[in-house]
């Protein structure tokens, strides 16, 4: 067994031998809840990337696509939310509230509750709060390798060993593992003992949402931001999933809540993504119960960190221009990769501004039954360890080029399509974003000028 001390004293991590880098990743498709496409920002990488069921380390080369043979990457800036973490308190409270009503309350000879009842213990406890578990260190590792492979004259020995590939992370215990984790993916694989790799801590970059005050007044502090959300919940679609668990438990309509639905829910998806465990909670909610929870999650990151008030993604204005200015700088001198390890609300953000996963119609709460093939979900956008990478290709005679890759998979920067989509020309992609690189800037966008302006 191998041994991942941390830097930090409160928790070490172990490496079992089930994720090998010899070893294919150990999963089981019956452990796996109907459910799971619905986890949104509490869900698998590999569920996003089913093929990574077969082989944890499989580089998915089909996404390289050159437009010619003279083509090579010159650099690589990956920004990565932080992997798989335990519930929060808030989450771990709830979660106890619903055990012990079920426990006390809960009545019917159905297998999964007196699984529940008799053998399932409740395990989750405060200090856990949010820390990165194994499943998260092993997130960032094999992203690491897969990266190697997509990308290995950018991320190689040499150029970890000469300082060519910079680490920079969120101040969060979970970042801060998540990057030592991804550092301890590339050293491993090399075979790396005689040399440690610093990260810098940056939260203006990859926590920006803490220093925007307009955003902190208008949108993060203010109920009125999330109306539809909250309309929602007390809705006639959300009403029914709590009345069909309350009716699965035998307990009065009354005692089951949305918070409670929510720690079912959560337990569901933790149990699966830490343990890949199909939990007894799982059996609380059918298809359309899911989708109905996943739409909640949706509806509360749409008008909190997506498209919903435009604040939300001009808090990311600081991150955009560190990014183009790397991108900038590498061509010119020589930088080759930056590796930024934050959060679902540093990456949303960022997405939102480049114009990523904007449907026609807005989320609301009362077009529910009209968004079920809507673009902006969050359950394939935002898993544990979701990555945007912004590749530079040189393919000769001033021909450069960037590719945006979401979670190891092409997309297509937003009016861009229809020359080399996947693969636009560098001035095209700044021409594209002209009024965001001439502005944008972080102090005016986030200046407190009144009142709240969004409310």
């Amino acid at each position: 067994m191998l041994a991942f001390p941390l830097k930090f004293p409160l928790f070490y991590f172990f490496i079992f031998s089930c994720f090998g880098y010899n070893s294919v990743f150990c999963d089981d498709n019956s452990n796996i809840p109907a459910i799971a496409r619905y986890f949104s920002t509490k869900g698998r990488y590999e569920d996003v990337n089913s093929y990574l069921m077969e082989d944890i380390l499989a580089a998915n080369r089909s996404i390289l696509q050159l437009p010619s043979a003279q083509c090579h990457e010159i650099h690589l800036t990956a920004i990565i939310r932080h992997g798989t973490r335990y519930p929060t308190v808030k989450n771990i409270k709830e979660m106890h509230q619903l055990y012990e009503l079920v426990q006390r309350n809960a009545s019917g000879e159905e297998s999964w509750l007196r699984e529940i009842q008799t053998q399932w213990r409740m395990w989750y406890t405060d200090d856990m709060d949010g820390r990165l578990v194994q499943k998260g260190v092993d997130d960032l590792r094999h992203l690491a390798v897969r990266l190697s492979k997509l990308f290995p004259s950018l991320i190689s020995e040499q150029n970890l060993r000469g300082g060519l590939i910079k680490f920079i992370t969120s101040s969060k215990h979970r970042c801060v593992n998540s990057t030592l984790a991804f550092k301890s993916g590339l050293t491993e694989l090399w075979n790396i003992q005689d040399q440690e790799f610093d990260h810098a801590v940056n939260d203006s970059l990859m926590r920006f949402f803490d220093r925007c005050a307009k955003f902190l007044q208008d949108v993060d502090s203010n109920p009125l931001a999330v109306v539809e959300v909250d309309k929602f919940k007390s809705g006639p679609e959300m009403s029914g999933v709590l009345d069909k668990i309350a009716d699965r438990l035998r307990v009065p309509h009354s005692d089951i809540t949305y918070d409670l639905a929510q720690a079912a829910f959560y337990l569901c998806a933790y149990e699966f993504a830490i343990k890949t465990v199909n939990s007894p909670w799982c059996q609380l909610f059918d298809e359309h119960d899911a989708e109905a929870m996943e739409y909640v999650h949706d509806l509360k990151e749409y008008w909190k960190r997506g498209h919903g008030y435009d604040i939300n993604s001009k808090s990311s204005c600081i991150l955009f221009h560190d990014v183009f200015s790397r991108l900038d700088r590498s061509w010119m001198f020589g930088e080759t990769v930056t590796v930024q390890v934050g959060h679902a609300d540093t990456l949303l953000p960022l997405l939102t501004l480049l114009g990523f996963f904007k449907d026609t119609d807005a989320l609301t709460s009362t077009n529910y039954a009209t968004q079920t093939q809507r673009s902006f979900r969050t359950s394939r956008m935002l898993p544990y360890a979701a990555n945007l990478l912004l590749v530079l290709y040189d393919c000769g005679a001033g021909d450069l080029r960037l590719q945006p890759l979401l979670n190891e998979h092409s997309v297509t920067f937003p009016g861009l399509t229809g020359q080399q989509d996947s693969m636009p020309l560098y001035r095209d992609v700044k021409e594209r974003y002209k009024d965001l690189l001439q502005g944008c800037d972080f102090e005016t966008e986030c200046k407190l000028f009144g009142p709240s302006a969004e409310g």
